[in-house]
């Protein structure tokens, strides 16, 4: 991925996604080329962000009764586990692990979140209440 962010062929077409992934790539970016001084600080607001973000899209799922919630829901934990579990003050570790977010990211969005953004779109399309097929009985 190129560090400096967000592209026109990540946008998936759902502006709430369009603009909160916009404002990671960007925050990612300026994270990366932080001085020291302001690194763990800029750490600590990036994973704020994730955790908002990712507490959207599981929310999200959880209305349309998306069928990889879970999977999804790990993913998101996964990357959290990592980021809360780096040791304070490891300028080291913090710098690798923000280097490793857009890389993840950018398969995330072309998997993950491409799918979810397809269900939503069906969903929106059946209406209220009518997220998923009812099974049929017979």
């Amino acid at each position: 991925m190129d560090a400096s962010g967000w592209r026109a062929d990540m946008a998936l077409d759902i502006p709430l996604f369009d603009e909160a992934h916009r404002a990671l790539t960007e925050q990612v970016r300026q994270l990366l080329d932080a001085p020291d001084s302001e690194f763990e600080a800029g750490m600590a607001a990036l994973t704020a962000a994730l955790e908002e973000d990712f507490r959207l899209e599981e929310s999200l799922m959880e209305a349309i009764d998306y069928p990889a919630l879970r999977s999804h829901r790990e993913q998101h934990a996964r990357v959290l586990a990592t980021l809360h579990g780096l040791p304070p003050g490891d300028l080291r570790a913090g710098r690798t692990a923000a280097s490793l977010i857009m890389p993840w990211f950018e398969l995330h969005l072309a998997t993950a979140d491409t799918a979810l953004a397809i269900a939503l779109r069906v969903a929106a399309e059946r209406g209220p209440g009518r997220a998923r097929p009812q099974p049929r009985r017979g």
